[in-house]
């Protein structure tokens, strides 16, 4: 691929806690190397 990732996930919580839930699923992928969290409030 090119560039500083190969996939980007969207994800709409209602509080900030369930983004550590989503991200530990994510990180017991295999193949997953590494995860970086980039949170947007509105």
């Amino acid at each position: 691929t090119s560039g500083q990732f190969d996939a980007v996930a969207v994800i709409d919580v209602k509080e900030l806690r369930e983004i550590k839930e989503v991200t530990n699923q994510i990180q017991k992928i295999r193949g997953v190397e590494r995860t970086e969290t980039m949170v947007e409030v509105q």
